[in-house]
C-alpha cells in the first residue's frame, strides 16, 4: 500500500507559517478589517466585458467590511436581479448589464454608489 504525499496546491496553506532564527520573535497580529456603516462606504459600481469571453458583467468595488459581509451583500444583490454573479478580490460581480437596478438598490440599502465608465 503506498501512502499519498500531501502536496502544496497553492501558497494561501502557508499563509499563518513563520520561521525566525531570532529568539525574541513575536508574530504580528492578522488585522480585522472593521465594517463601515452602508452611509459611510463609497462603491463604484462598474460595467464590464474585459475578460470575460465578451459577457458583460457589473463589478460593485469599494466595499469595506468583512468578507462574509461582502459575500452575504453579494447574494442579496443576485437574489434581487435573479441573476448569476460572484465574489472574488473583494468584489461583487454580476451578471449582464445590471447597473441601473444595482445602484439603485445599494442606495436604498444606504450606500453611496458612483456609476464609473461606460
Amino acid at each position: 500500500m503506498s501512502k499519498k504525499k500531501k502536496t502544496l496546491n497553492d501558497l494561501s496553506q502557508l499563509a499563518s507559517f513563520a520561521y525566525s532564527t531570532n529568539p525574541d520573535y513575536q508574530p504580528e497580529e492578522e488585522e480585522t478589517s472593521e465594517s463601515l456603516a452602508p452611509e459611510e462606504q463609497q462603491l463604484e459600481a462598474h460595467f464590464s466585458k474585459k475578460g470575460r469571453g465578451g459577457k458583460i458583467v457589473t463589478v460593485i468595488k469599494g466595499f469595506e467590511g468583512t468578507n462574509e459581509e461582502l459575500k452575504q451583500l453579494g447574494k442579496e444583490l443576485k437574489n434581487k436581479l435573479g441573476v448569476g454573479g460572484s465574489v472574488k478580490d473583494g468584489e461583487i460581480i454580476i451578471q449582464g448589464n445590471n447597473r441601473e437596478k444595482v445602484v439603485q438598490i445599494l442606495k436604498d440599502k444606504g450606500f453611496k454608489v458612483k456609476k464609473i465608465g461606460g
